[in-house]
């Protein structure tokens, strides 16, 4: 019930309940009412003062005709304790009477009212406001900010990558709203913002001041597989793996760790400053400055492999102190093989100074030298001597023969044309593979020169002396057309070897020529044991026919002619016939008789 200007008073005074007033009376209480009566609007918040307790509501004068009630749930953030009598807090007029004529409020929409006014308050005019980090989510944190639930995300805790968010989790923290989406009642906030601009004077600071040779301490705030990004109070420097330390990294992570601090040295910087170099190894000697004079060429090295690469291996003598093990110095072979045969990185071995360069911090190191040279052995002659038999491994092929190892260092060639006496390799991977074995023969042994001549087909006799005895020019053999192009043909002979036969001589009695495949009979027109060279001819076998039947028949023809003729002698010719002929016993007596006239001149 509602009391203003539209009171009955003139049905109260008749009912004689409020007594008998003046009308003079009766404007001043009236206007006395109206001024102690505050004008109250629903939808608004307004302040309360704390009244009184109730069982399960507190009551509150907010200066209307009436007091109104919040239920006591509303107030459990104050617990343990609860409101007190003369408090006074901030409600929301949700009605001025219900049903009971009861004034409606509410502490809890008037704390949401008030806090979107605080947030967009905020926002507007860019303040810092402080709150209270309720959880983590999904990519970021639940921040209570007057009572609204604001996401930080995890890109705007910090200037550096946070990955444990959970640190955060029930402390204060000062943020800045970004932004406010009404329609979803989101709000986003950022303490990165804050940072930044502390770390924008500092970073102003220290770029003025950046100087080479400099020596500043910083924090590892990334971390990669080339280097580590530190931050030096709002500006980052990149340390690369080989300015960690003078010994060899594979991974920055081995010997740091991140939010480390370090002290590093600045070694260089562009002209705008955005890309600063640091060092950490420069703070230190350099260890070729602390190596033993006691190590000289020929001294004897021990340490650890760092580094295998195509071309040899590193070997660490002391941290930051390596030597190259060429891969031609690890073993007496003549035959380069992969650095990774002989051996692996963290093998500990030990080696002999080759070279020794202390100004250029240069150090060549050899394996092979800790045993002896194999081709200065006492028993080399005698072990490999001309027409010794042994078993190697091929290591190598090439057009024109093959390597083959007889034993570590000790390596031989043998010829493409010592493989086989009767087959023709063109290459010799036709007849082995790499890493095979093969027996043979030693041909020749050159010291001087670290040269062994080898054989494989001196193995066996020569077969050649006997093909000579079969194989004679004018012999004809059965073959077998196994190779053909423009010059001739390519033949397979008895026993295995290979003939050739021109292509002139590969044509047919009926008119055709020898094909691919055909086994026909060919003659030998050419033997040569030395260039193992056999010739053959298929026409030779049917022209030489041909040619006796024709010497025959003209024969016969010449014996008929000759009888015709002798019967027309002219009688001149007969009578010639019948002279006699001069004997040897004429010519002997003429020639007594000169010799006697001869001698009796001379007598005279």
């Amino acid at each position: 019930m509602s009391v203003g200007n539209d009171f009955d008073w003139d049905k109260l005074e008749s009912n004689k309940l409020g007594g008998s007033y003046s009308e003079k009376e009766r404007q001043s209480l009236e206007s006395l009412y109206n001024e102690n009566i505050a004008e109250i609007k629903e939808k608004e918040v307004v302040k309360g003062i704390v009244v009184g307790i109730a069982n399960r509501d507190v009551i509150l004068n907010i200066g209307f005709k009436s007091d109104g009630l919040i239920p006591l749930s509303e107030f459990r953030d104050l617990l343990p304790e609860l409101p007190k009598v003369g408090e006074e807090f901030e409600v929301f007029v949700e009605n001025q009477e219900d049903k009971n004529g009861q004034i409606v409020l509410s502490r809890k929409k008037a704390k949401v009212l008030t806090a979107w006014t605080k947030i967009q308050s905020a926002l507007d005019k860019d303040e810092i406001i402080e709150g209270i980090v309720k959880r983590r989510t999904k990519g970021g944190l639940i921040v209570d900010v007057h009572g609204i639930e604001a996401f930080l995300p995890g890109s705007q805790i910090d200037v550096k990558p946070i990955r444990d968010f959970d640190q955060y989790v029930n402390k204060k923290m000062e943020v800045k709203v970004i932004k406010i989406n009404n329609a979803n009642d989101n709000v986003v906030v950022s303490h990165k913002v804050l940072i930044e601009k502390d770390l924008e004077e500092q970073r102003g600071a220290i770029l003025n001041n950046l100087e080479k040779g400099q020596v500043l301490e910083g924090v590892i705030k990334n971390m990669t597989n080339f280097g580590v990004f530190i931050d030096l109070g709002g500006v980052d420097g990149l340390l690369h793996i080989t300015d960690i330390s003078w010994g060899r990294i594979n991974d920055p992570r081995d010997v740091l760790e991140l939010d480390q601090k370090v002290n590093i040295v600045v070694l260089d910087f562009d002209d705008d400053k955005k890309r600063i170099s640091l060092g950490m190894k420069q703070l230190t000697p350099h260890p070729w400055e602390s190596l033993s004079q006691d190590i000289q060429v020929g001294t004897k090295v021990k340490g650890k492999i760092v580094n295998v690469a195509d071309y040899g291996a590193f070997l660490e003598v002391i941290p930051g102190v390596e030597g190259l093990i060429h891969v031609s110095e690890m073993s007496w072979s003549q035959h380069l093989r992969n650095p990774q045969d002989f051996l692996k990185v963290s093998d500990e071995v030990e080696a002999v100074v080759l070279t020794l360069d202390r100004e250029e911090r240069k150090m060549s190191l050899g394996i092979k030298q800790l045993v002896e040279d194999p081709w200065t052995r006492a028993d080399l002659f005698e072990k490999y001597a001309v027409g010794s038999k042994h078993k190697g491994v091929v290591r190598n092929l090439t057009t024109f023969g093959l390597f083959i190892e007889l034993e570590e260092g000790i390596d031989g060639l043998v010829h493409v044309s010592d493989l086989s006496w009767t087959k023709k390799i063109k290459h010799p991977s036709e007849f082995i593979k790499v890493n095979e074995e093969l027996e043979v023969v030693v041909l020749e042994l050159d010291v001087a020169n670290r040269r062994l001549a080898l054989g494989h087909k001196q193995l066996e006799e020569n077969p050649w002396d006997t093909f000579e005895t079969i194989f004679t020019v004018g012999s004809r053999h059965r073959c077998t057309v196994i190779q053909k192009n423009d010059k001739g043909a390519v033949l397979e002979l008895p026993y295995g070897i290979e003939g050739f036969a021109p292509a002139k001589m590969l044509s047919k009695e009926n008119g055709g020529t020898a094909e691919v495949g055909d086994a026909l009979d060919f003659e030998v027109i050419e033997f040569s044991k030395d260039e193992k060279k056999i010739i053959l001819s298929h026409v030779r076998t049917f022209e030489k026919v041909a040619s006796t039947e024709s010497a025959e028949e003209d024969k016969e023809a010449k014996g008929e002619k000759k009888k015709a003729t002798a019967t027309r002698k002219p009688k001149a010719a007969k009578e010639k016939e019948a002279e006699p002929k001069e004997t040897l016993g004429d010519i002997q007596a003429l020639s007594s008789l000169k010799k006697k006239m001869d001698d009796e001149q001379t007598n005279a």
